[in-house]
């Protein structure tokens, strides 16, 4: 196997899950003491969620671009971005190393596709609920139409993201909240529901939702394994 390298901390909490699940999947592939090579650069989340929110984006991205570089000098052959919001600079990156990224939409759109989605919910930060990094990519290159919650629940999806799920907190209220949502998204018309945020995951681990859910970690990991073990 070559080395894969993972860029995280966006928030610690869903890298964590990143790091498991690689493991996990080259342990249940390979068997026997087989895990998973990788080298982890893992950011202080406090100053990209200042970026974001300050509008810096080309700040962040030049940050994460020189994250990257080092991960490419360690010796990392390919890089999963462990967050959905920070693909926004995705380009930032591509353009500071000679190594894939492997891209979190990309992912999503190829499970949706498997699963004959055409219309899909999309659950993530206001950031990539309202702008078009990845609504475009999923409708350019998969095809996919995407619905969004109505201003004043993306309002408070994005406050329980911040507020609770980086933090580590996994209360019922905000998950009977998130449950009401895709609900709503349902009667829209959506077939299927994209929890584009890493750690919305965690939240909603073994509930019974009203749409089927694509979990953009567990796609993503999938990526980065069959990268890992394509050889």
């Amino acid at each position: 196997m070559k080395t894969l390298g993972v860029l995280g901390g966006m928030s610690w909490e869903s890298t964590a899950t990143y790091y498991k699940w690689l493991n996990e999947g080259v342990r249940n592939e390979l068997g026997g003491l087989h895990s998973a090579p990788l080298l982890l650069h893992s950011v202080d989340f406090a100053g990209i969620a200042a970026l974001q929110k300050s509008g810096q984006w080309e700040l962040a991205g030049e940050q994460l671009a020189e994250a990257s570089r080092g991960l490419e000098r360690a010796g990392a052959g390919a890089i999963l971005l462990a967050t959905n919001t920070m693909h926004k600079v995705a380009t930032a990156i591509e353009g500071a190393v000679d190594i894939p990224l492997l891209h979190i939409g990309d992912a999503v759109g190829q499970a949706l596709q498997a699963r004959n989605v055409t219309c899909a919910a999309l659950l993530g930060t206001r950031f990539t609920m309202q702008e078009d990094f990845y609504k475009r990519r999923l409708s350019e290159r998969f095809g996919i139409e995407v619905v969004l919650p109505d201003p004043d629940a993306m309002a408070e999806i994005d406050r329980i993201i911040f507020a609770e799920l980086c933090l580590g907190q996994f209360h019922p209220p905000a998950r009977a909240f998130y449950l009401g949502v895709l609900e709503q998204l349902r009667e829209q018309g959506a077939q299927a529901a994209i929890l584009g945020c890493t750690e919305i995951g965690l939240l909603l681990d073994g509930v019974q939702s009203p749409l089927p859910l694509v979990d953009s970690t567990e796609e993503h990991v999938a990526m980065g394994l069959t990268w890992l073990l394509k050889g």
